[in-house]
């Protein structure tokens, strides 16, 4: 491993720490991060059909590893641009669904630019989404159904967050993402 992939795989850990963990931005993230059992992989290319199949490689690695619940595929070149990445999360998308993929994962997305549709860019709401990298979260859907069960009232998850964001405030968030 690089020292660069070393780097961009130390920073998104960081944010899944001190935020999706730290502040129950997904409250589902803690087990499996102290358990272990999530991966971070680096794009080693930046074109979008050596990414897809970097991706699809992942979903096949899941496949054969059990003990890993899920992977981050942090993409850190040739998707800076949100609405390109926006395209890349459809195209991924697509392609769980011909490789025989609906019903067993799930793709979840970030990006340093999002930007939920209608919002402003500068609203915080959209720090619930935003990461030091693109990234590509690729879930379990047993597993999702499962702790969505578990939990006590997750349609409120979403507002939740929402709401911790723009209490907040961008700041905050930005020194969080900058390290």
């Amino acid at each position: 491993m690089t020292t660069e992939t070393s780097t961009i795989i130390e920073q998104t850990e960081r944010w899944v720490q001190q935020l999706i963990v730290k502040y129950n931005i997904c409250p589902f993230a803690r087990r499996e991060v102290e358990r272990k059992r999530v991966r971070y992989v680096v794009a080693e290319q930046q074109d979008m059909a050596s990414v897809l199949q970097q991706l699809l490689d992942e979903a096949k690695h899941l496949d054969e590893t059990p003990e890993t619940e899920t992977t981050l595929f942090i993409i850190p070149q040739g998707f800076e641009g949100f609405y390109g990445f926006l395209d890349l999360v459809g195209m991924a998308d697509t392609l769980l669904i011909e490789e025989g993929y609906e019903g067993i994962y799930q793709l979840a997305h970030f990006h340093p630019g999002y930007c939920f549709d209608g919002e402003p860019q500068d609203d915080p709401a959209n720090y619930t989404n935003r990461s030091p990298f693109p990234t590509l979260h690729l879930l379990r859907e047993a597993s999702l159904e499962k702790a969505i069960e578990q939990h006590d009232d997750p349609e409120s998850i979403p507002e939740r967050n929402i709401e911790f964001c723009r209490r907040k405030g961008a700041e905050f968030f930005v020194k969080i993402l900058n390290g």
